[in-house]
């Protein structure tokens, strides 16, 4: 363990390229620039499109390399920080590489230097939700909280201020854990699905960075997993430190199960309620799922009646299945978030009505058939825009049941036309809900973006 400020010294000396000037990067940029270390920033975007924040850096003493050739003198560098969103595998970082570049990031960094116990939450949907109860739980407790990571801040600059006594919570990416080396003190594994393979290209490659969370553990530490999805389970198998499981279908022996309506838990100290279904205001039951792991996590950490308390005021995290209005008697309900098809097939499953659903979006490789065979079961009008919506129309048509089902298919060319076009389908009583089962780069700079978007949209009706 040591201090930023060591570290930043043991870096005297070094040529450092860093690449992204993105939100987890640019803290990073700044820090070693006021070290005064020689640092390369390298970003894909042109120059016109980042001018100003390009021109600052520079003042503080930055070469920059832009444009589509921003990684052809990465080799030189000592040290290259990859941002999350490029592979390792890219060509020039393995070249880096195997000519004695030390590739990290800056996630990994944070972990080196971090003081405190960790929280970090990973897996193929719920993190976002999972990771914030876990902080509410922890500072209802009392304690000092970090929340951090893909979540949407960076931990590092707040590393030097942390104590002990401090627990930072840290929602992980597969982008992030791909080259991690260390694991969290307590790793949550929510579920994993096929996702994101336009990045990694093979089940096993996604799979193989999740478990980055917690291979690198001691036997001291906790690991928890997700018992209804059958990787996760499989992997517990695995966990170096103690594996503790959730299941909403199963009631276990050992774990966080459901029982007489209401959460509970049996450890070697016995069994508990701990939360009444009763209390949980977010619906769905993806997020019981969701509570469960968290209550996992802080088991003897975090007193019930505090878990209770955040239950009874938490109304979810903005873009996951959240009311925008009711406009002549028809609910709309954005759910930007949904960025994949169990994601979206769980949004589904969260109400007891068929659904008005706007849904597409940006190619991840991912296939559309069950999504299709839900959407069967579960929309009365389905509306699709973006560069899946071809693809997704096609795996509808191929349900089973689809032929008979009544179910509306509508193809509209942006954001805009599909909130028009439900509004002009919706009648009192219909919900209407954005949940794309897609990425939003196809349209936007990511899926808050595309959510924001969409409730200017529907409060503009």
């Amino acid at each position: 363990m040591s201090t930023m400020s060591e570290y930043l010294e043991s870096l005297r000396g070094k040529s450092i390229a860093i690449i992204g000037m993105g939100v987890s990067n640019t803290p990073l940029i700044r820090a070693f620039l006021r070290a005064e270390l020689k640092v390369a920033v390298c970003d894909k975007s042109p120059r016109e499109r980042v001018e100003e924040q390009a021109a600052e850096l520079e003042s503080l003493g930055a070469k920059l390399r832009l444009g589509p050739d921003y990684l052809a003198k990465i080799h030189k560098a000592d040290i290259i920080f990859r941002t999350p969103g490029l592979s390792p595998n890219t060509p020039e970082l393995e070249k880096a590489v195997a000519g004695g570049s030390i590739l990290t990031s800056e996630m990994e960094l944070f972990f080196q230097l971090c003081p405190c116990r960790i929280i970090g939450v990973t897996g193929s949907d719920g993190k976002t939700t999972t990771t914030t109860l876990i902080s509410e739980f922890l500072k209802e407790a009392g304690l000092n909280v970090y929340l951090g990571g893909n979540i949407g801040r960076p931990l590092l600059p707040d590393v030097d201020g942390m104590t002990q006594e401090d627990v930072a919570v840290v929602e992980l990416s597969s982008f992030q854990l791909m080259t991690m080396n260390r694991s969290p003190n307590v790793a949550v594994f929510t579920n994993l699905s096929p996702n994101h393979l336009d990045y990694h290209h093979t089940m096993e490659e996604y799979t193989g960075a999740k478990l980055n969370i917690f291979c690198h553990q001691n036997p001291q530490d906790r690991a928890v997993f997700n018992y209804d999805n059958d990787i996760t389970r499989s992997l517990a198998k695995a966990a170096v430190g103690r594996a503790m499981l959730f299941s909403r279908k199963q009631r276990l022996e050992e774990g966080v199960y459901l029982r007489d309506g209401a959460i509970w838990l049996t450890n070697d100290m016995g069994s508990r309620e701990v939360l009444p279904l009763a209390d949980i205001h977010i619906p769905g039951v993806h997020n019981i799922e969701n509570y469960m792991a968290a209550i996992a996590a802080v088991d003897g950490i975090v007193p019930d009646k505090c878990v209770r308390a955040v239950a009874q005021r938490f109304t979810g995290v903005e873009h996951r299945i959240e009311l925008v209005r009711e406009l002549d008697g028809v609910k709309y309900y954005n759910d930007s978030i949904g960025t994949s098809p169990t994601r979206t097939m769980a949004c589904l499953d969260s109400f007891d009505q068929k659904l008005i659903l706007i849904a597409g979006g940006y190619d991840k490789g991912v296939p559309f058939t069950q999504l299709g065979v839900s959407m069967v079961e579960k929309a009365k009008v389905l509306i699709l825009t973006g560069d899946t919506a071809p693809a997704i129309r096609k795996a509808v048509e191929d349900a089973e049941g689809y032929a008979g089902s009544g179910l509306r298919l509508l193809e509209t060319e942006d954001l805009a036309a599909a909130v028009a076009a439900a509004r002009d389908a919706a009648q009192e009583g219909d919900v209407v809900v954005l949940s794309p089962a897609c990425a939003a780069f196809d349209r936007f700079k990511n899926f808050m973006e595309r959510g924001k978007v969409f409730k200017q949209l529907v409060n503009e009706l």
